[in-house]
């Protein structure tokens, strides 16, 4: 799948604003999320690594973004992360993460379309209702009426973060950074 390229260097760089420094070392709570397989999922029930990226949210193609998206800074590149995990997911099989999923605030048919237009292996989270982002007090922001996921990774071994990716950027690296971290941490 080819995607326009970004020129990252054109865009606003997130900086680290302190409202993702409470995770490492959170227990999950136990909240069921929607899946885009069908399922209803818990992350603190999960057995094994997890991986989870949490993105604002995808445009479907010819879908304008919300205004000013290009000036918040991480809102751009929901699209080439999830890429990135797609493109990496061998790999993270290889360092025996069992499990991967994107997570926005994007309803569950919302992000089916993204799941099948970019062929991701994994499902993608509805975090629609925000009941996990309220839970971990994960970092939102607001534009055009909606409240969005701040981007940002977690490492979760058997349903605690063990560590957080946040800033993300740029988000075409996420998945390279997370594997690279995975790979120096093992055992």
């Amino acid at each position: 799948m080819i995607q326009d390229p970004v020129d990252w260097s054109k865009l606003p760089i997130p900086i680290d604003d302190g409202r993702a420094s409470h995770l490492e070392g959170a227990e999950l709570p136990s909240i069921e999320l929607r899946a885009t397989d069908g399922r209803a999922v818990d992350l603190s029930q999960l057995a094994g690594m997890a991986i989870v990226y949490a993105y604002p949210l995808t445009t479907k193609p010819g879908t304008p973004a919300p205004d000013d998206w290009d000036v918040i800074p991480g809102a751009r590149g929901c699209t080439p992360q999830s890429c990135s995990f797609r493109d990496h997911f061998v790999e993270f099989d290889e360092l025996e993460v069992g499990h991967i999923f994107g997570l926005s605030t994007q309803d569950t048919p919302y992000q089916q379309e993204a799941v099948s237009r970019l062929h991701l292996p994994f499902a993608l989270l509805s975090d629609e209702s925000l009941q996990l982002a309220m839970a971990l007090r994960l970092p939102t922001f607001e534009v055009s009426g909606m409240t969005l996921l701040s981007r940002l990774t977690m490492v979760i071994p058997k349903g605690r973060i063990l560590k957080v990716f946040y800033p993300v950027f740029p988000p075409d690296r996420s998945a390279s950074d997370v594997a690279n971290w995975l790979r120096s941490h093992q055992a």
